[in-house]
């Protein structure tokens, strides 16, 4: 069961953070169980989740994410400010090189692909927009992982140490935090394979006053590429994020002046 909820809106929000890939449609009896509401309260939620869009009813009267949260999905990709930022950038490295360009933005403990943009013959991506993506695996990951503080780190460390162990990073969180430091030290992460078969994942952080907010990324089929023009693909993208960096703090900056105003 959920843990319980302070407030009446952590406790309408979290009957949406239920939704996941795995569980797409909830009956209220599953809600209740899940929850711990009362019937009337978690009616009272629907209802208001259902009027304004958030939630719909099914024919089998379970409820699903309703056509509020695909406007929102539109809205957010016109106004996010670090999507504006890459968008030229995405741009840049596809024309550069065949390969799928994206920006992962990372928020409480999840990682998602935002925008992205292909110029390869057949793009193979497991991880598309909006789908959350794994942090024990691949160059996004690490690019994200080395740059957060050690009390975020370690824990993330710990809950994914299967992961991190399997794809060679070391066999305790001391050895992992190590590799970590050379991926911080380099600027960016390499990874082969990790999380789509064949393909090479090169990432560096998109980084607001040293902290992650989001990870930019090429994949690119690893029977293209020698280990020299991985090099070279490294140092593009590195600067690219940074670049996307500074456009994203620039484009803040407006928008508080003139919400100020």
């Amino acid at each position: 069961m959920a843990a319980a909820k302070t407030n009446s809106l952590e406790r309408v929000l979290a009957i949406l953070d239920l939704f996941s890939e795995q569980h797409l449609e909830w009956t209220p009896e599953e809600l209740m169980s899940e929850l711990g509401y009362s019937r009337p309260t978690l009616y009272r939620y629907l209802k208001g989740l259902k009027e304004s869009g958030l939630l719909m009813p099914t024919r089998n009267g379970s409820f699903t994410l309703g056509p509020r949260v695909v406007e929102m999905d539109f809205l957010s990709r016109r106004a996010d400010p670090l999507m504006i930022a890459a968008k030229p950038e995405l741009a840049r490295l596809t024309a550069a090189h065949p390969c799928t360009a994206l920006i992962v933005r990372w928020y409480g403990n999840k990682m998602l692909c935002v925008a992205s943009r292909s110029s390869a013959p057949n793009p193979a991506s497991s991880y598309p927009r909006g789908r959350p993506m794994p942090l024990g695996r691949g160059a996004i990951a690490r690019s994200i992982m080395a740059f957060l503080p050690k009390p975020q780190q370690l824990p993330l460390i710990t809950r994914n140490l299967q992961d991190l162990r399997a794809v060679g990073l070391g066999s305790s969180p001391a050895e992992i935090r190590e590799c970590l430091k050379q991926v911080r030290r380099a600027g960016f992460a390499v990874a082969h394979g990790e999380v789509t078969p064949g393909a090479v994942g090169i990432a560096a952080p998109v980084l607001d006053g040293g902290y992650p907010v989001a990870s930019l990324c090429v994949t690119i089929a690893g029977s293209s590429v020698t280990g020299a023009q991985i090099d070279k693909i490294a140092a593009e993208v590195r600067g690219s994020a940074q670049a996307i960096a500074a456009a994203n703090d620039v484009e803040l900056r407006d928008k508080s002046r003139i919400i100020r105003f």
